[in-house]
C-alpha cells in the first residue's frame, strides 16, 4: 500500500476535486481541514507529499508549511502550495517559506497532476 498524500484544504468542494484527481491516480488521500489538523496528521501519518492551501482559517498555509519544515518529524516532507494566490511575487514568496512546489487555482488537472508527480510519483504508473 502506498503512503498516503495529505490534502489541507478548508473548501469542501476543492478537496471533493482534489481527491479526486489524487485516487484516481492511484494515491491514498488524508484530508485535513486547518492548519492544526494539517500538522498533526503529518506528524502522526508522515505522508508521502502535503497539498497546502495557503488560505485557512486560524492558521494559514505559510504559518502551518514553516512549523511542519522546523520539526524534525516532518521537515523531510515536500510541502506543494495549492492556492489562489497569483499575484506577482506570491509564488516566489511561497517557495520562499518553504513550499517544495506551487499549483495555483484553479487548478488544471494535468498540470497539478504533473507537480505531484515531481514529489509522490503514482502507484499506478510505478507498476507499469
Amino acid at each position: 500500500m502506498s503512503t498516503p498524500i495529505l490534502v489541507v484544504e478548508d473548501t469542501p468542494a476543492n478537496m471533493k476535486f482534489v481527491t479526486m484527481l489524487l485516487r484516481s491516480a492511484g494515491h491514498q488521500v488524508l484530508q485535513a481541514r486547518t492548519g492544526e489538523e494539517g500538522i498533526a496528521l503529518a506528524r502522526e501519518h508522515g505522508p508521502q507529499l502535503v497539498l497546502m492551501d495557503m488560505n485557512l482559517p486560524g492558521m494559514d498555509g505559510l504559518q502551518a508549511t514553516r512549523i511542519l519544515k522546523a520539526d524534525v518529524r516532518t521537515r523531510g516532507i515536500p510541502v506543494v502550495a495549492v492556492t489562489a494566490l497569483a499575484m506577482a511575487g506570491d509564488r516566489e514568496r511561497i517557495l520562499a517559506a518553504g513550499c517544495d512546489g506551487y499549483v495555483a487555482k484553479p487548478i488544471r488537472y494535468k498540470d497539478f497532476l504533473q507537480e505531484v508527480e515531481r514529489f509522490a510519483p503514482a502507484p499506478l504508473r510505478a507498476a507499469e
